[in-house]
């Protein structure tokens, strides 16, 4: 098995426990310490492990920790296997190995170069071009690993890179997921150093956004859409994103020719679907770009090379590339999941009530007006049940939203 950790606080006893756990059961072991989720997702087939662990929280505070579970694809565990896992963790039959049967221990330090490498060599990567713009970047890496591994990549472009929030100590400077609301510190440093961007991670790294030369957001729905576009333009094909993904995507697949697929929120449901589709590129629209050249995962670093790759082909500043995609405005709100809502109940009644819209039921329920779209699912998290919506307009995109829950109000 390979491990990898981000910088949280607890990392290191949560990463003693599960190596040990795991050797206790005759499993060797190769730890790449410090690390980033896709950089173990690429490390299990290089190693040709049985599977692989990631221990990180992702984008949540530094309190939580937990476990993210690859296959022998370096890729996440589907539905039936994670079932699988639970069960036999609830049957407490576990099996350890004798004495002489414990699995074995070794550190890999090299993953880092390895994965930069392999991101440098993609011939989508345009390295000359980058380095002729000699890119002046500020990078977030609240304080986790993302201050390891984005500077080195940036670095080997010929770009500048000024780094906030570097030690890598698990004190996250702000709230760890990367939203406008918690990247005033970027958006101020960017315009006082005039740079040409700014760049914000998530603390294991498969998130991804930027922030324009003004201080402004770019937008983590855009992350996919610029990413995508200037893919398809090199390699026209297929692209896949969630259900709860912006609407964009599908008009830049178009513009090329392509075509766009809907899959189930997570990352697993999209590669399975981007698999199946044979997509070029996918992902999510929380900043996460999957590109099967490289690994069937969500990677920033690679997301980071393509789309410097993007702005420095189109010779625009990132403030006015990012006025060349639809400017669609998403509403994201919740409603309090009690006992007396029937989901499947309410379900049946909104698509007999909208049944001349488009439908998906693939994943709650997503009902297409022309006006924009309204996805209903329950978390698997809270008792809440997320209303997100997208239109041309806030405003529209909110009524929508707003529309949907008087609906469910009225129906319980």
């Amino acid at each position: 098995m390979v491990i990898g950790r981000d910088g949280r606080i607890s990392g290191d006893i949560v990463s003693a426990l599960v190596i040990n756990t795991l050797r206790g059961m005759g499993i060797s072991v190769v730890d790449l310490g410090l690390s980033t989720t896709p950089t173990v997702e690429i490390a299990v087939p290089e190693e040709q492990a049985g599977g692989g662990i990631i221990i990180t929280a992702s984008h949540n505070p530094k309190e939580w920790n937990a476990l993210k579970l690859l296959n022998h694809k370096g890729e996440f565990i589907s539905g039936a296997d994670g079932e699988k896992v639970l069960e036999y963790v609830a049957l407490k039959n576990v099996e350890y190995a004798t004495v002489d049967k414990l699995g074995t221990y070794r550190t890999d330090n090299s993953y880092l170069q390895k994965h930069i490498d392999k991101i440098i060599n993609l011939s989508l990567v345009d390295v000359e071009a980058i380095r002729a713009k000699k890119f002046r970047i500020v990078l977030d890496a609240i304080n986790s690993t993302g201050a390891i591994f984005v500077p080195p990549l940036l670095e080997s472009l010929g770009c500048k890179v000024t780094v906030l929030n570097g030690e890598v100590n698990g004190q996250f400077a702000h709230n760890p997921e990367p939203l406008k609301e918690h990247l005033g510190q970027l958006s101020t440093e960017v315009r006082m150093q005039k740079a040409h961007l700014g760049i914000a991670v998530d603390p294991d790294v498969d998130r991804l956004v930027f922030m324009c030369e003004d201080g402004e957001l770019f937008g983590e729905e855009y992350t996919l859409v610029a990413v995508a576009d200037y893919v398809l333009c090199k390699r026209p094909g297929n692209t896949v994103s969630n259900l709860s993904s912006t609407r964009a995507l599908r008009d830049v697949t178009t513009k090329y020719g392509g075509q766009y697929h809907a899959a189930a929120v997570g990352e697993v449901n999209v590669v399975e679907k981007m698999k199946a589709v044979n997509a070029v590129i996918g992902g999510e629209g929380n900043g996460g770009v999957i590109l099967p050249e490289l690994h069937y995962g969500r990677d920033a670093l690679v997301g980071i090379a393509l789309f410097l790759s993007h702005l420095a082909n189109c010779g625009k500043q990132i403030s006015t590339l990012r006025k060349t995609y639809p400017d669609y405005q998403m509403s994201k709100t919740k409603l309090e999941r009690t006992p007396d809502i029937n989901l499947d109940k309410i379900f049946i009644a909104l698509r007999d009530k909208y049944r001349n819209e488009q439908i998906n039921t693939e994943d709650g329920l997503k009902i297409d007006f022309d006006s924009g779209w309204v996805h209903l699912g329950p978390s698997n998290t809270e008792p809440i049940i997320r209303v997100y919506s997208e239109s041309n307009s806030i405003v529209v995109a909110e009524n929508l939203a707003k529309k949907i829950i008087q609906d469910i109000q009225s129906l319980r």
